[in-house]
């Protein structure tokens, strides 16, 4: 009777594959739009590998309960955060079968949230359990994908995308990560994992294409230290703003927010 029943948007961010920045697009994207005026919560449903305590909580916390609800903890980016690493000792594995990852996702999403408007779930890679759990059982009212622009990871983000349209979760649109690396020494850009392959198989598959963001050392660095650059106006955190932009502008095209 307790559980906090507000009705928020919610936004999956998900992948088909790991390693392609899933975790720190989440992350700066919740802190771009608190900064434009959203009040945002970040679920770090990927169970066996939360990141999100690192990105946007290094100091720690653990989150409080309430009649057996839990209560969200605040980051010092207007973000409030539930994650699995909140709640086991650091480097320890987390061992749990299916039904225990669909609890604790069930848990954070039923947590008390406050004045929180809108969620952005931080999915595992991969459409498997967790995925299936989150988009059964509380239905995302979008979803943005996340690749690299190499072949590969395309094709992963493809299969991603299938599983959402096959749940009638709208797509909002896709996001090219790691698109072009600086030299800090000779500032020649190159691009390891190609370029421009997000863009144009968001082109073929009819989705929206967010935008690009470099591969940087300071988003690197940045992110092992909790403090996301889209907390400030470098220009790889105006990357992370320009996609927030699009995200705003979808919210309110759908009428999530004034």
């Amino acid at each position: 009777m307790m559980a906090d029943k507000v009705k928020r948007p919610i936004i999956a961010v998900g992948s088909g594959k790991g390693g392609v920045g899933k975790s720190t697009l989440t992350a700066n994207l919740a802190v771009s739009l608190a900064r434009a005026g959203y009040k945002v919560g970040v679920v770090d449903a990927d169970i066996y590998g939360p990141s999100q305590p690192t990105l946007l909580d290094p100091s720690g916390q653990k989150p409080k309960a309430r009649d057996k609800q839990l209560i969200a903890v605040d980051s010092e980016f207007g973000v409030k955060l539930l994650s699995t690493g909140h709640m086991i000792e650091p480097g320890k594995a987390i061992a749990w079968r299916g039904p225990m990852t669909g609890g604790a996702l069930t848990q954070m999403m039923e947590a008390d949230w406050g004045d929180t408007e809108l969620l952005l779930i931080d999915l595992p890679p991969g459409t498997g359990d967790i995925q299936l759990t989150m988009i059964q059982k509380f239905k995302p009212d979008g979803a943005v994908v996340v690749s690299t622009p190499q072949d590969l990871s395309l094709i992963d983000a493809a299969r991603a995308m299938d599983l959402f349209r096959q749940a009638h979760v709208p797509i909002i649109g896709l996001v090219e990560n790691m698109a072009g690396y600086m030299c800090p020494h000779c500032g020649e850009i190159s691009d390891p994992f190609g370029t421009g392959g997000a863009q144009a198989a968001a082109g073929q598959l009819e989705e929206t294409f967010l935008g690009r963001i470099p591969l940087a050392m300071e988003i690197r660095v940045s992110s092992d230290t909790g403090q996301p650059l889209a907390a400030g106006d470098t220009p790889q955190g105006q990357a992370f703003a320009g996609i927030a932009r699009k995200v705003s502008d979808w919210l309110k095209a759908k009428g999530s927010h004034g």
